[in-house]
């Protein structure tokens, strides 16, 4: 008994061994074995269009089977190749297959034509298609001169290829001098043609090596076009290298570097036609020129593209449809588009067809005296005709047979005998090709013969279909008939399914599908039969697949696979790389189900398989091997935590470390959380060294604990691990008293006591109470107690009013007290003092500095905590402007058990008012009786503002008004004044006494158009205050005439009435004003642009010196604060304040303006504007003597020099 094994359900390709399929050979005409008589039957044959290589011998295949066996002729061009008149043609024995030697001598061009060979024996006579036998050619390019090609940036470019007609046709391609393929895009692509297209040249595209190959395949040649060269120039280049012999029509192209929407370069027009063979590759192709690159888009009208079939190539503009059938005729249209517009073309195809086969003839067996039919059905486009031959000959030239009829495509054969026994072709043919099809038939009386082995054993895996052959012949044909078992009836369809070869299928074999199945033949001359056994086995099955791993460079990694199979198969399990054979690499080894590979490195980054076979089954299951960097990590979380050793205050932990990831780790942090007092919250318990894996750990009582372990190594803490099994302590007495015990009365008849209470933790146990009791600390009294619930604030009523305590706090629980608490030192509430300061006294130091004397209150009157002594003073208005403000009062605070104190920043020559408190924690007490004292004269402030009005060309006019704060009684003006010449320097000083009753003045007997700069100074008793400033200028004398002598005023009239008449001055002042104008806009312009300037630092700089602050190491000054409003204690500085036009100069304004801060070699100007020159400590510079130089006049000088 032979054993079959059934067909496995599907291979694993990538093992590269070809599935065994098994064949179900369809019979509608018995195979006729050949030991019986049957006419040829042409088994192979060389192709219809048969292309050969000239360099080797030419081999014309022809071979058939028959009995007698059949004998080979051939024709060539329609008459007979006789074979043995010429020496270089022999055919190969017991075949028909011609050799034809021309290696050595001939030519293969005289050997072509169009064949056929002719198999024959007593039977008939079958003939091959006509195979046209032609040599394929490689011919090269004809040689030509190729000019460089010059264009423009950005206009298109076609560089054609025009290969030599080859047989057959070459693959085109475009290459450089190395050979490197030249990259193609939407916008540089190569045309079915073979041409290469720009749809606009870029200047990368210049180049000297633009190649164009065709490749050869049948002889394996390449051929070379002469290279083509291309030079880009943008348009500015253009303008720097045309020269005289360089004219445009020289340039590729007319048109200049412009957007333009698309424009077809193939095909031409807006429509086309496109013809194409069913089967093949419809491909059409749309190639578009513009700037911005456009796009190509296919539709087809009233259809859509077949989605199976439809494939873009070449960036979209080739579209190409596979197996092309009739149905894909049609028009498509091809869209091409850029952000400028689009531009469309239709191309209409239609669809032919050579002729294939409907139903293609068969062969035919008959017995004696039976009926049959040869079908030959074919179709095409255009519709083919269909012609009979019989053994070669047409089938009108052949005798006579009764027992055929021909009806078209069918032949109908009646009670046929053995003459009727001849082959038939069928030609079906068209303009676009033919078919050719032989069929005999064959006229036999032969009783049924079984074809399958004997006794054959059929093996097949649960629920796959198993297959039993039983092939059998007989003429007339048998009928068939299958038996399951040895006493089984005859199997019915609906469970297994009959082929007409003989084959039973039992679709899904179960177990007990296994049994012996009898299959019986039977015709008129007689019967057969055969035994075939079948066994159904278990499927193989993977139950444990490998699994995908990521493993660091360096490391190790296991893979495992486990097999189930059926205990009858032996199964052998196979491991691959990327679907190849393992490395034969000592780092690889095989471990029955496991693969292990050691020291891994990058080159095993793969997916890995493992495949079970049995002789009926195969199984595979992959996975994914990724081989990363050694990762430097915190390390892994421990595991697998246990606690052990369990006593009342400790608890032994145990643990397993996790991955170090290449990191040691150098210490583990244990954590626990109390699930009963704080449950989620993890607090620190211990830390151990990092080679331990156990700690003892010392408890409280009454927690329930739960412990979690942390990894920590060089780079940081691993994730906690999980947390271990609970363990509740026994309760015991609180180890702990409150902190933080306070006595402190809030009212003076009270002790509030408050403290910081235990927390669940340390409460030991349950009931948490605690023990408050306080005494007097200067009395005799006993302890007085009192148990409270967990708080943390007691309050005693009824105490004397600040009075010392004893007070300590002691926490119990239901177990026991805490051990013995620690005793602090409190005090009953606090009331405000009774008694004021005495015997005050107050000493004027200068004009704005006093020093202020107390005798201290009696300790006890104090009542309360001394806080230090306060002092209240302000200055007394006379009565009118009292009325109208409310009076300032101003607070001084001196800590401690202090006697006297300072008072600063008084104003000078003004009335004051103080008195002395006593401060305690509660508040103030009364106030002393009301000391008055006056500050002296100080020197005063400058004069409120300065202006010069009405120059002349002799004289200046200055008017001011007093100081803002005299500090006492003006005596006096000073006033100093000295000339500025063009170079701007200074000349001598004048100096001038003004009475102070005086509020302006007329200084004459000056020099015409000449500037003056001005120091105004204010004076008491005291002395000089600081100086205002302003400079002018007299009048322009534009005649030339020296300034007259004082008195003089009407002929200087009468000379200005004159100038104003002359031509030139009227022309000189309009150039002044427009040069003014000019100046006031870049003024204007720059000090917008500056930024904020720091009077307030530079008042404080400025500011008396006698006021300046004094040491307060000995607390002498104290703490000062006003009574009124932050409003008017803040109030803002002023902004952006300028010289007014009427030249008045007020001093909060004269103090910001730039002509103070400007002058100096230190003064200069950012580029936007912004001050950033180095303030100087004096608010104005003294003025300079005699004729010394100055430092350049400000912005705002410069601008006034003009008026």
């Amino acid at each position: 008994m032979r054993l079959k094994i059934m067909p496995q359900k599907k291979s694993l390709s990538v093992l590269q061994t070809p599935l065994i399929l098994f064949l179900c050979q369809v019979m509608s005409a018995l195979e006729v074995p050949l030991d019986l008589v049957q006419p040829p039957t042409i088994t192979r044959q060389s192709p219809k269009d048969y292309i050969i290589d000239p360099r080797e011998n030419i081999e014309i295949q022809c071979e058939a089977k028959g009995k007698p066996p059949p004998s080979f002729s051939w024709t060539r061009n329609g008459t007979h190749f006789d074979i043995d008149k010429d020496p270089l043609v022999k055919m190969l024995p017991n075949s028909g297959t011609l050799v034809i030697s021309i290696t050595i001598e001939g030519k293969a061009e005289t050997y072509e034509g169009v064949y056929q060979c002719t198999a024959r024996n007593e039977r008939g006579a079958a003939i091959s298609n006509n195979i046209v036998i032609r040599p394929s050619r490689s011919p090269l390019w004809t040689k030509e001169k190729l000019e460089q090609i010059t264009i423009l940036k950005g206009q298109s470019l076609v560089l054609p290829c025009r290969p030599p007609l080859g047989l057959p046709p070459p693959i085109i391609f475009w290459m450089d001098n190395s050979f490197q393929r030249l990259p193609q895009s939407e916008r540089v692509s190569q045309g079915l043609n073979g041409d290469l297209y720009f749809s606009n040249v870029l200047p990368e595209d210049t180049r000297e090596d633009y190649i164009c190959y065709a490749r050869f395949n049948h002889t394996q040649t390449i051929q070379q076009k002469q290279p083509i060269s291309v030079k880009v120039h943008s348009m500015d280049e253009l303008n720097d290298t045309i020269t005289a012999n360089l004219s445009d029509s020289e340039f590729y192209g007319a048109k200049s570097y412009i957007e333009r929407p698309p424009k077809l370069l193939t095909p031409e027009g807006r429509t086309s036609h496109k013809e194409e063979l069913r089967e093949n590759v419809l491909s059409l192709e749309c190639i578009a020129e513009g700037l911005p690159t456009p796009s190509i888009n296919w539709t087809k009208e009233d259809g859509e593209l077949p989605i199976n079939r439809t494939f873009y190539k070449n960036f979209k503009k080739t579209l190409n449809i596979i197996h092309v059938s009739e149905a894909d005729s049609g028009k498509y249209k091809c869209t091409a588009r850029n952000s400028l517009g689009f531009v469309e073309h239709t191309i209409s195809v239609t669809v032919k067809a050579a002729p294939y086969w409907i139903t293609a003839p068969r062969n035919l067996v008959l017995s004696p005296g039976e009926d049959g039919t040869l079908i030959c059905r074919a179709n095409g486009n255009p519709k083919p005709n269909i012609s009979w031959l019989i053994n070669g000959v047409p089938i009108e030239m052949a005798p006579d047979d009764p027992s055929r009829k021909i009806d078209g495509d069918t032949i109908l054969f009646s009670d046929v005998q053995e003459s009727s026994s001849a082959v038939y072709q069928c030609n079906a043919s068209n303009e676009y090709g033919y078919l050719l099809a032989n069929a005999f038939v064959n006229v036999l009386a032969e009783p049924p013969r079984i074809l399958t082995e004997v006794d054959l054993r059929y093996q097949v895996i649960t629920d796959r279909p198993a297959m039993l052959d039983c092939a059998f012949f007989g003429s007339p044909i048998p009928t068939i008939e299958w038996f399951k078992g040895t006493k089984g009836s005859v199997l019915q369809e609906n469970t297994y399914v009959f082929h007409d070869n003989g084959t039973l299928e039992i679709p899904v074999a179960q177990k007990d599908s296994a049994d012996t199945y009898t299959c019986v033949v039977r015709n008129k001359l007689g019967m057969a039969k055969n035994d075939v056994h079948l066994e159904v086995k278990d499927p193989t099955r993977i139950i444990k697949q490998p699994e995908y791993k990521i493993v660091q460079r360096g490391g190790r990694v296991s893979f495992e696979c486990t097999v189930k199979h059926d205990p009858t198969l032996i199964a052998t399990l196979t491991w691959l790389k990327d679907y190849g054979e393992l490395p034969n690499d000592g780092r690889f080894s095989i471990d029955n189900d496991h693969l292990v590979i050691m020291n891994i490195s990058d080159e095993d980054d793969a997916t890995y398989t493992c495949v079970a076979n049995t002789s009926l089954d195969i199984v595979s299951a992959s996975a994914m091997l990724r081989v990363v960097a050694p990762v430097y990590d915190r390390p892994n979380p421990p595991f697998d935590l246990e606690l052990t050793s369990f006593l009342e205050r400790s608890v032994q932990l145990s643990w397993i470390p996790g991955e170090e990831n290449n990191s040691p780790i150098t210490e583990f942090i244990i954590e626990y959380e109390d699930a009963f007092h704080e449950p989620g919250i993890w607090h620190h318990q211990t830390d151990v060294p990092g080679i331990q894996t156990t700690a003892e750990l010392k408890l409280s009582p009454y927690v329930k604990y739960s412990f979690r372990v942390i990894a920590v190594n060089s780079i940081g803490r691993s994730l906690p691990s999980e947390a271990s099994e609970y363990y509740m302590t026994k309760a015991a007495e609180p180890e702990e008293n409150p902190t933080a015990v306070e006595g402190i009365g809030s009212e003076p008849d009270n002790l509030v006591i408050t403290w910081q209470p235990l927390k669940g933790f340390d409460s030991n146990g349950p009931g948490l109470q605690y023990k408050v009791s306080w005494r007097q600390k200067d009395g005799d009294d006993e302890w007085t107690s009192v148990v409270v619930a967990n708080v943390s604030k007691y309050i005693v009523s009824g105490t004397p009013t600040f009075v010392p305590y004893l007070v300590k706090v002691q926490a119990l629980n239901n177990v026991g007290f805490a051990p013995e608490p620690g005793i602090i030192i409190g005090h009953s509430g606090e009331d405000l003092p009774m008694v004021a300061p005495s015997n005050v006294r107050v000493n004027v130091v200068n004009s704005t500095l006093a020093e202020v004397h107390w005798e201290p209150v009696p300790p006890k009157s104090i009542r309360g905590h001394l806080k230090g002594y306060r002092i209240y003073y302000w200055k007394v208005k006379n009565s009118s402007k009292r009325n109208r403000r409310h009076v300032e009062k101003k607070i001084l605070t001196f800590n401690g058990n202090k006697t006297h104190g300072m008072l600063p920043g008084l104003e000078p020559f003004s009335h004051y008012t103080l008195n002395v408190r006593v401060v305690n924690g509660k508040g103030e007490g009364p106030a002393s009786v009301d000391q008055v004292f006056n500050t002296p004269e100080g020197v005063p402030g400058a004069p409120l503002f300065l202006k010069i009005v009405n120059p002349t060309l002799d004289s200046l006019t200055l008017e001011w008004d007093p100081p803002s704060h005299p500090n006492g009684i003006l005596t006096a003006y000073t006033l100093k004044f000295q000339p500025i010449n063009s170079t701007h320097e200074l000349g001598p000083l004048v100096d001038l006494k003004i009475p102070a009753n005086m509020t302006s003045l007329i200084l004459r007997n000056l020099s015409y158009s000449t500037r003056y700069k001005f120091y105004f100074y204010a004076q008491t008793a005291a002395g000089t205050g600081s100086p205002i400033t302003e400079e002018a200028v007299t009048t322009v004398d534009e005649a030339g005439v020296h300034p007259p002598a004082v008195g003089a005023d009407k002929a200087m009239a009468s000379r200005q009435v004159d100038i104003a008449t002359q031509g030139w001055f009227i022309g000189l002042m309009c150039a002044v004003a427009l040069l003014i104008l000019i100046l006031l806009i870049v003024c204007f312009i720059r000090r917008n642009k500056g930024g904020k300037y720091p009077v307030k630092e530079k008042e404080d700089a400025h500011a008396d010196p006698e006021i300046q602050p004094m040491k307060e190491d000995d607390g002498t000054f104290g703490e000062y604060r006003s009574l009124e409003s932050d409003a008017e204690d803040h109030k803002p500085l002023k902004k952006g304040s300028r010289t007014p036009s009427d030249r008045t100069v007020k001093k909060e304004d004269s103090d910001d303006s730039l002509v103070d801060y400007g002058e100096g070699v230190n003064g200069q100007f950012n580029e936007d504007g912004s001050f950033i020159g180095q303030y100087s400590g004096k608010k104005e510079k003294e003025p300079a003597e005699g004729n010394e130089s100055s430092e350049a006049p400000s912005p705002v000088n410069a601008m006034n020099s003009f008026v």
